[in-house]
């Protein structure tokens, strides 16, 4: 039996190391694309050439707005009818899967990456990376922040500047900081 790789291990959502040189190598290439795809000029055919082989997956009538940061990319899947507004960051170590006719709001940050909460176990460097999956015809407001891990459910709307550290069921309003369902649609 082999040893997992790190990427495995990052994938696996055990301890890895983001220093190992393949994810380095990955991240280096994702940081040229995004150089690239924020430079361009509101051309949504233009654009959608570069996203395609950036993404995992890509559904059709995808428009996400400049600036856009990612660690990797590859890990994004985004079905039909995606939105993005200015500034939105995906740090998607593991798989950010977002259904169809998902609309964020700017500055609405995706982290699948997290870190042990033991102090001694952290400084020690390895990292945790953990999916976030986004069900169909969700709103998320403006400055919002998915952590690691969660789930919200389809026909959802999460409140601008909402903090989703746990999973939020489908069909419902939610909103603050911890998110919290304030509305049964």
């Amino acid at each position: 039996m082999t040893a997992k790789t790190e990427y495995e291990k990052m994938l696996a959502g055990e301890l890895y190391d983001a220093g190992e040189d393949k994810l380095m190598q990955l991240r280096i290439k994702a940081r040229d694309w995004m150089l690239a795809y924020n430079q361009t000029t509101y051309n949504k055919a233009a654009r959608s050439k570069l996203l395609q082989p950036f993404l995992g997956k890509m559904g059709a009538n995808v428009d996400i707005q400049t600036p856009f940061f990612a660690d990797y990319g590859c890990h994004i899947k985004v079905g039909d009818n995606f939105f993005a507004n200015f500034n939105c960051v995906f740090l998607d170590c593991n798989f950010i899967t977002c259904g169809d006719n998902v609309f964020l709001g700017p500055n609405v940050q995706l982290y699948a990456a997290h870190h042990p909460v033991i102090a001694a176990e952290r400084i020690k460097g390895p990292e945790l990376a953990s999916p976030i999956i986004i069900g169909e015809n969700v709103w998320i407001g403006g400055g919002a922040l998915i952590c690691a891990g969660v789930t919200i459910g389809s026909n959802t709307t999460i409140g601008a500047g909402s903090v989703v550290v746990k999973n939020i069921p489908a069909n419902v309003v939610a909103a603050g900081n911890p998110c919290k369902i304030i509305k049964i649609l």
